[in-house]
């Protein structure tokens, strides 16, 4: 339908399951993709659809692979707010809140410092940016393209529930868990390309400000 109505460009939602295992890290777009879910797969797929698309009808697609979206609007309006919820930091502050009980760690002997795994964390208002940017650069004439999107630092289960215990000066119960299968010990984004094509640079890549713009959002919801 794009096509036939004459819409030439798009912006694509991927996604950093498109990976599957990493076989190294941090992840840059060149690493061999191997989903190893549905999820992953279905984005793979599309990805390559949009690069059919291109060499068949010259629709000009960027595919934008998130690693972990996390945060709030810095001035409250908008948060995550999923049922069911299952994002590590909107859980972490729910059980800092009090409108849960606890916050599973699944696995503490993975071959990270601490034991629990890493992911690289990226504010949402940072995401919202780089689909500005990777519009402007489509309708300015620019190709088709795939950008790894992330901090391009990874932060632990662990230091997540520190960061959270200290941003909200309450204390998090916590429950230890088996390690659950799929589940790899460090996810981390490779954003180079980003940063150079894009002239992209995240303003939040800050754990505390991450959390901490989650946290007014949760005391909102919670009623604190």
């Amino acid at each position: 339908m794009m096509v036939a109505h004459d819409v030439g460009v798009f912006i694509f939602s991927s996604t950093a399951a498109i990976f599957g295992e990493p076989q190294y890290v941090p992840i840059d777009e060149a690493h061999p993709k191997a989903p190893i879910n549905p999820y992953g797969r279905s984005k793979w797929m599309v990805e390559q659809i949009l690069e059919d698309f291109d060499t068949a009808y010259g629709l000009k697609a960027v595919a934008l692979r998130y690693f972990n979206a996390a945060g709030a609007d810095p001035e409250g309006r908008l948060g995550e707010r999923h049922d069911p919820e299952t994002h590590l930091i909107p859980l972490v502050l729910r059980a800092a809140s009090g409108r849960r009980e606890h916050i599973t760690v699944f696995g503490a002997d993975y071959d990270t410092p601490d034991g629990t795994c890493v992911r690289d964390y990226i504010h949402v208002n940072d995401l919202c940016e780089v689909h500005l940017r990777a519009l402007e650069r489509l309708l300015a004439g620019g190709g088709s393209d795939r950008f790894n999107l992330g901090n391009g630092r990874g932060f632990s289960v662990q230091e997540v529930i520190d960061a959270a215990e200290r941003v909200t000066g309450r204390k998090v119960p916590v429950v230890r868990g088996e390690r659950r299968a799929g589940d790899p010990a460090r996810l981390v984004a490779d954003s180079k390309h980003a940063r150079s094509a894009l002239g992209w640079e995240p303003r939040y890549a800050d754990l505390d400000t991450i959390i901490a713009h989650a946290w007014e959002w949760e005391r909102r919801i919670a009623g604190l």
